[in-house]
């Protein structure tokens, strides 16, 4: 979370979240549905995958919220607003489980950061902290579109690459414990 958000209270439970992203495109949402059907069947997984319209990367994770506050959209589209960047090309060639906390561990389509992409994600993080938002990023960015959560680990595999070219970046807003995003505002990726 921000250093911005207000300390949540019993009263006040963290409703939502928000990130910047990278959707697929039809094809290539498409493609990725089949790969996690697949594996699903594959691997025995009883965790149902991820529907399209929610496949992303994300770029920068801006933090969960008693709310949508104010003060921090505000500060995302400034932020957002500055950044010029070309259309960024993806491929995503392989497959693995993320270790985490949770008995149940994100089960990802992952690949290479680019030249482009690297600029992108890290142009926004710095655009972000001019803004005002504290961002915590990883310490290595990887490029990634989570597939499903399942208690069974799958160790890194590759796969027939799905690839796309993003030609704008979003801001997102997750409602926290029912599996919806809803776009709040796109940017252009344009030459």
């Amino acid at each position: 979370m921000d250093d911005h958000a207000p300390d949540p209270t019993p009263s006040e439970p963290l409703t939502d979240s928000l990130f910047f992203a990278l959707y697929p495109d039809a094809s290539a949402a498409t493609r990725i549905t089949e790969l996690a059907a697949r594996l699903r069947i594959d691997h025995k997984l009883k965790a149902t995958p991820i529907p399209a319209a929610r496949l992303h990367i994300t770029l920068q994770y801006l933090g969960a919220f008693p709310g949508v506050p104010a003060d921090i959209l505000k500060q995302a589209h400034t932020a957002a607003s500055q950044i010029t960047s070309p259309p960024v090309e993806l491929t995503l060639d392989r497959i693995e489980s993320f270790s985490g906390r949770r008995a149940k561990r994100p089960l990802v389509l992952s690949g290479d950061v680019t030249a482009p992409l690297d600029a992108l994600e890290q142009t926004l993080g710095s655009a972000l902290a001019t803004a005002g938002i504290a961002i915590k990023n990883h310490p290595r960015f990887t490029p990634h579109v989570t597939l499903l959560y399942d208690e069974h680990r799958i160790a890194r595999q590759p796969v027939e690459p799905i690839a796309w070219t993003a030609r704008e970046f979003v801001l997102v807003r997750s409602l926290l414990g029912r599996s919806q995003y809803e776009i709040l505002a796109r940017w252009p990726l344009a030459s």
